[in-house]
Order: structure tokens, then sequence, then C-alpha cells
């Protein structure tokens, strides 16, 4: 999804916010269990504002523990390779794994490689990548991917990031360089394999239309899951041809599927003067699903219940869960997503937190 404070001091604020849930069991991959998850990537900037999040209650309580008591299990985080600051680049990244796992969530990387956003429109190299003669740009993928197995150990990692027109571009666009993009998505997953027995590696198309077309492109690659984006603002508003679409794949394939990036506004109102990404209606499924507390909680309950209902279907992750308004009502560069969040504009855990808990 296209969408400063020291490392020390936010990872004092993670362990003040939500030590009183540190001792939570790290789950294992042995055992496929449904993912529930929520992508929170912006999480350690957020919280060096210091904010107060509050429970379905309405009780003062710190963000990790209110995801971990309403059923989330996995998080999923973006990593950069050389961000313009510390936010999304290694360092933190690896520090905030592992505060995640301490408190018992799996962890879920997405490896850009990019030094900022990567999505269909976007697959810039990052800036020490750049004049790299191909070979040499195939072993620096291999030694990034090795270093972040070697020292992140994420439970499931994706090879790029909604790659529909392929990685690292120009080197590995897909469609003027298909044989580089192949190339350059086995050297990672390569080095996934090669040091990980245990963490199942993602492919990762935004949207519905042409998916088929891609994940044919892919085949022979090793690879465990098939992953999407949906998000009725760009992929259409019909979850009947969703799910017709995801078990398609799944079956064509051979391969465990999941949602990998969805959200649903709870408002078309704004709480800074940012401007939202979702704010008219005709960006909506309705009557079905309109812009309220309970639309977006019925919105990820079908979500759900739609992998759940595939026989390869293992989950689903909600985007921007975390991106309340951080920086203030007058901010004009914080949150274009407050009104998608999962906590309203009092930071205050919204219904949808209910339909993550995994019966």
């Amino acid at each position: 999804m296209n969408r400063s404070i020291p490392i020390l001091l936010c990872l004092l604020i993670f362990i003040s916010c939500d030590k009183e849930d540190s001792s939570g069991p790290i789950v294992e991959n042995g055992n496929q269990e449904f993912l529930s998850a929520v992508d929170i990537s912006r999480y350690p900037e957020i919280a060096s504002t210091n904010p107060t999040f509050y429970d379905l209650e309405g009780n003062p309580k710190g963000f990790l523990p209110i995801l971990k008591e309403n059923g989330i299990n996995t998080v999923r985080l973006r990593l950069w390779v050389n961000p313009i600051d510390e936010h999304s680049g290694f360092n933190e990244v690896k520090q905030f794994s592992q505060t995640l796992r301490g408190n018992g969530f799996k962890t879920w990387l997405t490896l850009h490689y990019s030094d900022t956003w990567a999505d269909p429109g976007n697959q810039k190299l990052p800036t020490q990548w750049q004049n790299l003669d191909f070979n040499t740009l195939k072993d620096s993928v291999h030694l990034y991917t090795k270093k972040v197995m070697d020292e992140i150990r994420p439970d499931y990692i994706q090879i790029g990031n909604e790659i529909n027109s392929g990685i690292l571009h120009p080197y590995g666009n897909i469609s003027t360089n298909y044989q580089n993009f192949r190339s350059l998505i086995q050297e990672g997953c390569a080095a996934v394999r090669e040091n990980s027995e245990d963490c199942k590696i993602i492919l990762h198309f935004a949207g519905i239309e042409n998916s088929d077309w891609f994940f044919d492109q892919v085949i022979g690659i090793d690879y465990d899951i098939i992953g999407l984006s949906y998000y009725p603002i760009w992929h259409g508003h019909s979850l009947n041809d969703l799910q017709s679409k995801m078990q398609q794949l799944a079956n064509t394939h051979n391969k465990e599927i999941l949602i990998a990036e969805t959200a649903y506004p709870f408002t078309l109102e704004w709480n800074d003067w940012t401007h939202n990404i979702v704010g008219l209606e005709e960006q909506l499924i309705l009557p079905e699903y309109p812009a309220t507390p309970e639309g977006q909680r019925k919105f990820v309950k079908e979500i759900k219940t739609i992998t759940q209902e595939l026989e390869k279907g293992i989950g689903f992750c909600y985007w921007g869960s975390e991106l309340i308004a951080w920086k203030g009502k007058e901010s004009t560069d914080a949150s274009p997503w407050e009104n998608q969040a999962l906590f309203d504009f009092t930071n205050k855990a919204l219904p949808v937190l209910n339909e993550f808990k995994i019966e």
C-alpha cells in the first residue's frame, strides 16, 4: 500500500505501553493457524507521540494488548532498504519485531526492495543499488534477504510488495525484462529457503483483475502463498468476484491464499487536515456496507468469512490499523487513513475488532 524520534525512545514507549502482555507465547509455524493480521508499520512513529488508546469498553490500555485480546495473532510490517529517516528501516523493524514476538505475535515482513513505497506504480531501486550490473543486483537481493532472515527471523515474508508490474525497475520490469523479473524473485526466495525451514514466502498482487495472468508468470518459482490486495476503491465492489478469483487462483496453482491488504471506512468524516484517500459514497459497497462502525465491521466479517470458506484460504490482513490522526487535528501531513483505522477519532477501539477473533 502506497500510502523523528530515535529508536531507543520508541522502544521505551513500546515497553511502557505493552509490558503487561510481554509474557505471551510465540506461536510457531509448525501447524497452520488462520492468520488474523494487521499491518501497523507506522506504529513506531505514532507511538513516539505517546497517544492514549482505549479498549472496546473505553478503558485506557496499551495498543498491542488491545490487538492481542481481540484475537489478532500476526503483525505485518513493511521494510525499506535505506529510508530517509529510521522509520521502516532495518533497525526499527528489527527492534519492533522483537517487541511483537515478545507479545506473542507472529511477524510478517513485506520487503519492498526500495527506499520508499513499492506498489504497482512504483518499484524504485534503492539508492545504494543503483548503477549496479544485473548480476551484482541479484547478489544484493540475495544478501539483503539473507540478512533479514538471519537477524529478524520473520514467520512470513513477502518478496516484494504489490509486484503487479515487477520489481526493482527497470531491471525487473515484468513487461520489458521478464526473465530478469523471475531471476530477482527467485533470488529472494532462495535466500529465504537457505536460511529458514519454517518461514513461508508470499507473492503479493494488488487487486483481482489480471491476477490470474500474473500468477501464471511465476509458475515454477518456489513460493508458498498467494497474496492479494483488495480495496473497493481500486479493485471493484463485488465480493463475489473476489471470492471466485481467490478460489480459482488457489485451485489453479495449488497454493494457500490470503488477503494481504484490505480496509474499510467507519466514517467519511476526517480528524485532521490531511486529505483522506476514501471520502465519497461512490467509493463504498452500498447499500450493504455503509461508512459506519457497523458497516466497517460487516465488511471485515465478510472478508474473513470468504477466506475461511476457501479450502486453501489461510487468513487476511487489515492495512493501516494504527493510522489515527496522530499529529493533531490541523496537520496536513499525517494520516490519510484515520477514517479507516481500527480506532475512532477518540482512539477508542471500534466494533470491527470483534471480527478478528477466530472461533
